[in-house]
């Protein structure tokens, strides 16, 4: 004698659900701190980019006009480095979080009588190790000495004339 086999309308048990929640959970867990690694690596290297960029075109400006680097207000693109650089992309901020600023005759106690940079201005500063990775990817690793430094509370600069 054969036994039908009775089942209840279609779909999974509580069991299988929590069983597959559980499962995406821990893969979850695995995988998103890997993504924001791989996005605060990216924030670095477009930071880094952005750097080598600016100092480029500063040196051609300054070639270009027998002048230094103008000063500007933390925020604002230099006068007349806007015919060099993408003013909006100066002005935007940084992709690590702060402002780009250019200074002359600012910081001389630190060697540089005309630079830019990063000015963490409102309190998003990352910090001197995190600055230090990015001195690495642009410099010899000490934020005291070489081209990229620590000018000032808050403040990494890339020295365009010491």
């Amino acid at each position: 004698m054969e036994h039908a086999r009775t089942t209840g309308p279609g779909g999974f048990t509580l069991m299988e659900v929590l069983i597959v929640v559980v499962i995406i959970g821990v893969l979850a867990a695995i995988v998103i701190p890997q993504f924001a690694n791989a996005t605060e690596s990216a924030r670095k290297s477009a930071f880094v980019a952005d750097v080598n960029t600016f100092a480029e075109r500063a040196f051609l400006f300054m070639a270009e006009t027998n002048e230094l680097l103008p000063d500007s207000s933390s925020g604002q693109c230099p006068a007349g480095f806007e015919n060099y650089i993408d003013p909006d992309k100066w002005e935007a901020g940084t992709p690590i979080g702060g402002v780009w600023d250019a200074e002359r005759d600012g910081f001389a106690d630190s060697g540089m009588l005309a630079g830019f940079g990063v000015h963490f201005n409102n309190g998003d500063d990352p910090g001197d190790d995190y600055m230090r990775h990015i001195d690495e990817m642009l410099d010899d690793g000490d934020l005291d000495t070489g081209g990229f430094r620590k000018v000032d509370t808050n403040r990494f600069y890339f020295l365009l004339l010491k």
